[in-house]
């Protein structure tokens, strides 16, 4: 494989910062992700550079030893205009790959590209494939790749977005997909994405742990068994855990919310998802009884597999009343865990691990 061992689709968000600055050395060094900035409607040009200078800028320094793709798929025109700015500053010093796609406005098919040239980064070139592929898709591509500079390298972000149990044939949509662009250029990185993690409710927790599949999983097993020529270039890329269209959420602007929030672990075949409280008088007792149904199942990797598992076990096992997380820990914690089970699981290696508890 020529490409980064995996890819997780990731908010340009502190949680998400902090959980790949979190990663081993081992793990970061085979994980290129591709950071979303939220979108922001209704703030004037002024606010929204401190923003996109904000996430952008936490962006950049998380990445400031591995390269990484950056996007900015819900921008408006503002935004669009801002988001090429603060790129363009970072200049020579960022790691940050610019992305764009044949669907894209003309107007930010040229700051990505133009952004390309200007630093000398390459540019990711994201498709979405949300049903059926169309072979009339392949033309808008071959126009986009014509208007690459020669010396640019070029990326193909095939995007799935959500892959659950509604999606039987995305597999052999993908492969219908990567049959007709792999030909079209020789890309530097080729990565398929897709989100299996569900839409979480309150009622998937009132019986305790939830398991949900892992469909995208699966739909990458059907891909590397598919015989295909190109499977070895391919990357494997996921939307860790949270849902695909979570990216695509503006950022809260309270401390709004429900009460109640998920612990996730990530195990060969399943999702598995326990209730934890945000706030309320249960909230301690409930948080830890729910870290340590997680360190009883099979499936745990033990607390030195990673910094997600040795916080799941200091949260069973902590007394008073720290410890236990708000919904950014969880999400870091999560996403810690899942992304080093995910790389270990493509080909890194094992690491740590309990007695009994293979990676699958």
């Amino acid at each position: 494989m020529s490409g980064p061992l995996y890819v997780p689709v990731l908010p340009a968000r502190r949680h998400a910062t902090a959980a790949y600055r979190s990663l081993s050395p081992a793990v970061q060094s085979t994980v290129i992700p591709l950071w979303n900035l939220p979108p922001r409607h209704g703030l004037g040009p002024d606010a929204l550079t401190v923003f996109v200078r904000r996430e952008a800028h936490d962006v950049s320094r998380v990445q400031r030893h591995h390269p990484a793709w950056v996007d900015a798929p819900f921008a408006d025109e503002i935004q669009m205009r801002v988001f090429a700015s603060v790129l363009a500053d970072l200049g020579e010093m960022s790691a940050l790959r610019p992305v764009t796609g044949p669907d894209r406005p003309e107007q930010q098919q040229a700051m990505a590209l133009q952004l390309a040239r200007r630093s000398a980064s390459g540019v990711g070139i994201r498709l979405a494939l949300a049903g059926e592929w169309d072979d009339s898709r392949i033309q808008t591509v071959r126009e986009l790749l014509a208007r690459l500079d020669p010396a640019d390298e070029v990326d193909l972000l095939l995007d799935l977005g959500a892959v659950r149990s509604d999606r039987p044939d995305a597999g052999k949509e993908t492969m219908r997909a990567l049959d007709a662009l792999i030909p079209l250029t020789p890309w530097r990185t080729s990565v398929v994405l897709a989100g299996g993690f569900p839409e979480v409710t309150a009622q998937m927790l009132e019986q305790g742990l939830c398991a949900e599949p892992r469909t995208d999983w699966s739909t990458w097993n059907e891909l590397s068994s598919s015989g295909r020529s190109y499977v070895p270039l391919l990357s494997y890329g996921d939307y860790g855990i949270q849902p695909a269209r979570a990216i695509g959420r503006e950022p809260a602007s309270g401390s709004g919310g429900p009460p109640w929030g998920v612990l996730r672990y990530t195990t060969a075949e399943s999702f598995v998802l326990a209730k934890v409280l945000g706030r309320g008088e249960d909230r301690i007792a409930v948080n830890r009884a729910a870290a340590r149904q997680l360190l009883e199942l099979p499936d745990f990797r033990g607390a030195t597999a990673g910094a997600g598992e040795s916080w799941l076990r200091d949260c069973a096992h902590g007394h008073g009343p720290t410890g236990t997380g708000n919904a950014s820990d969880w999400l870091r914690v999560g996403n810690v865990q899942h992304m080093t089970y995910v790389a270990r699981s493509l080909g890194l290696g094992p690491g740590p691990q309990a007695p009994g508890s293979p990676l699958g």
